[in-house]
């Protein structure tokens, strides 16, 4: 099969029978995207041909560049290579259909994503440490300075810190950096509990 440019429309042409035969685009299943493109493209190359000063350089590589495009289209639709002759310079050239997709190899971006990260177990269990300090420090001394008023008051606010960290704690878990952080609170939490249960024995 041969694209052409053929007083300003886009023709198709084959062997059959009969001999050599053109026929128009919207005739073949390319699609009406595919058929309104190839005669937008002839329509154009055709006013360069016909105009009476030469067409520029850029003028040719664009019309040849588009047509070279479409047919590769018309290649990977009718699964078969097209002949293509440049309306200016009447270069033929054969345009191969492109590989699929399935036969080609995987990307090398694909794989390398598909990578997991290392855990950053250093870092992350420092973090968790410097937490848990911090959170025990301070669930032990609002405690304790409360307990000296109350006991009832201590177990109130050390229900209302621990349900208003809950929330954070829990949307943080699967967080890559602050996953650390989620496990150093509750570690935190529960130390802090445990020294306050062994301060009333």
């Amino acid at each position: 099969m041969e694209l052409r440019v053929r007083d300003g429309r886009a023709v198709l042409a084959g062997e059959d029978e009969s001999g050599e035969r053109e026929v128009d685009p919207h005739s073949l299943p390319l699609g009406a995207d595919l058929a309104e493109a190839l005669h937008e493209w002839a329509k154009v190359a055709d006013a360069v041909v016909r105009t009476e000063t030469p067409a520029d350089g850029v003028a040719n590589a664009l019309i040849a560049r588009r047509g070279k495009q479409l047919a590769g289209r018309i290649a990977a639709v009718m699964n078969s290579p097209v002949l293509y002759t440049d309306p200016v310079t009447g270069e033929l050239v054969s345009v191969d259909a492109p590989e699929s997709p399935a036969s080609a190899g995987p990307e090398p971006e694909v794989l390398s994503e598909e990578e997991p990260e290392p855990t950053p177990w250093g870092t992350g269990l420092t973090v968790s440490l410097i937490t848990a300090a911090i959170v025990t420090v301070t669930v032990v001394s609002l405690s304790l300075g409360l307990g000296e008023t109350s006991r009832w008051l201590a177990l109130v606010a050390n229900v209302l810190v621990v349900g208003g960290l809950a929330p954070s704690v829990w949307l943080g878990r699967r967080v890559p950096v602050w996953r650390w952080v989620a496990y150093g609170v509750v570690a935190g939490v529960l130390v802090a509990w445990l020294s306050l249960i062994l301060t009333l024995l």
